[in-house]
Parts: structure tokens; sequence; C-alpha cells
């Protein structure tokens, strides 16, 4: 049997300063939650929003979202400060902002098990820069700890000095060369957000772009993102139903001792039966919310 993979279709981030968005994300129907200590928090509100960021986390008021904490980024005021409150805190992952190379991986997860978190607390890696982009299969390999890799299409847009533009044609090398890292080393990977809270037409389509290209979820700013993406990223019920035809025709030819197996006219081999396998697994995962 194929694991039962962990939803993470729709990722909200949540600023760290607003306690009413923190209650708030208790009721969203988001897959896992971002509680943000970086850039939606301004500097002179950073212990306090580190404080209730960490409460909220080790709160257990989520359910079945998964809740991370994203900290400041390495080399700012504030970044061993957040590493120890997450740690303490103990939330399903935190996350690091501006990972350019895998020694950053190391140093964060020595100073996260320096501070007592818990083995169940994996790293998400926002990979963000150009730099980033060419160590990015490194940079997934680092640790055990890191599950995720997080897309930062905004500060790499910046980096590039590109355009965002329909398509994301600036982007896509960048895109590619971070879907290849994570698919060898077999981690999970977000796509970034989407800037235009308004233009749900546009973010529908950006999505459905990510999902083609085989990204396993999207990172939101806004909960009017969530339903589009929840439904774009979960198989279509076409699709569940031509994957249990694989199988079960599959089944019966093995059984059979016969080699050769089509289903819709087309041919399938034992590749087909694998990602079938997983789009009913994720199916089953995303219909147990």
């Amino acid at each position: 049997m194929t694991e039962t993979p962990r939803p993470r279709r729709s990722v909200l981030y949540m600023p760290g300063a607003n306690e009413r968005a923190l209650e708030k994300a208790r009721t969203l129907p988001t897959d896992a939650l971002i509680l943000d200590l970086e850039d939606s928090v301004a500097p002179d509100a950073k212990k306090e929003a580190r404080d209730r960021v960490a409460a909220a986390a080790a709160s257990g008021a989520y359910g079945h979202r998964e809740v991370t904490i994203r900290v400041n980024a390495p080399g700012t005021p504030w970044h061993a400060d957040d590493l120890r409150a997450a740690a303490e805190a103990g939330p399903d992952a935190v996350v690091v902002p501006k990972v350019d190379a895998p020694e950053t991986v190391a140093a964060v997860v020595a100073a996260l098990e320096a501070a007592g978190a818990p083995d169940r607390t994996a790293v998400w890696a926002m990979i963000e820069t150009p730099a980033a982009m060419f160590d990015a299969r490194r940079i997934a390999a680092a640790d055990e700890r890191l599950t995720v890799l997080v897309m930062g299409t905004n500060d790499l847009a910046k980096e590039l000095h590109a355009e965002h533009v329909p398509g994301r044609a600036p982007l896509l090398t960048a895109l590619s060369m971070a879907l290849l890292a994570a698919r060898a080393t077999d981690k999970v990977i977000l796509d970034g957000v989407y800037n235009d809270v308004q233009d749900l037409p546009g973010f529908e389509a950006e999505s459905l772009q990510a999902r083609q290209l085989g990204f396993d979820g999207k990172t939101l700013i806004h909960p009017r993102q969530l339903e589009p993406c929840n439904r774009i990223f979960a198989p279509a019920a076409a699709d569940v139903e031509r994957s249990r035809r694989i199988i079960e025709a599959f089944d019966q030819a093995t059984s059979q001792g016969r080699g050769v197996v089509t289903v819709d006219g087309r041919m399938i081999e034992n590749l087909h039966v694998e990602e079938a396998r997983r789009v009913l697994a994720l199916a089953a995962a995303v219909e147990g919310r």
C-alpha cells in the first residue's frame, strides 16, 4: 500500500502580530498554516508577535491543520530568539526564509536541537534567490529534518529583475530547477504566492500551472484563495475513477499472467500504476479532512 500522504494543497500565511488572524485561522479550510514572524511583522512588534505565535503553535487548537512558524532570516537580529521560541513551542515545522546553501539548513537544525525542539518539528526551507536555485538539490538533501521546499517567488523575481507576468515565463527555469531538486530528494515542494488577492481567475490559472508542473500545493496570502487552491490541487473525480480502473486492470492482468494491459485504449505500465496509487492515496487523505 502507498503511504497516506499529508495534503499540503493550501498553505496560508497568517501575520503573527494579528491576534484576530491567529484566532480566525482555527476555522479556515486550509491544509497548513504559516504563522509569520518575518515580513508581516514590524521590527518593534517582533518580540510580542514571537510570544503570541509560540503560544498559538503550542496550543493544539488548530485541529488537522499543519502549524508552522516562519522565523526571521538568518543574520537578522531576531533569528536566534525566533528559533529558540519555536523549538520550545514545538510546531509541526519551522519555515526558514533566505536559505541559500545547505550550511544554513545545518545551522538551523543544530540550533533547534540545542534548544530542545521535538523530533516531530521539521524544517521547511524557503528558496528565493538565484544562489538557492543553483544549490537547490544540496539544500533539499542537507538534513532529514528538512521535509519541504517553499518557493519565494516574489524575492526571486526581485533578484532576477524580472516582471510578474501571466504564465510566469521569467521564473519557469527556476521553478523547474527547484522541482527537480525536490523530486530527486523525495521532498515536498510548494509554489509561491499570488499577489493580487482580487484576481481569482489569475490565481486559478497560476495554481493550475503549478499543479501541472508538479508542485504539491501553493502558499497563499488570503483566505479567499483557499477554495480554488484546494480544488485545483486535489485529484479530480475523473482522475480518481481512472486510477481505480488502472489498478484493477493491472491487478487482473497480473493474476492471469498477462504482460500487456490497456485502459481506455492506452497501454499501462508499472509507472502508471504507481501514479494511480499516489492519486488514490492523496484523494483519501483529502476526503479525510
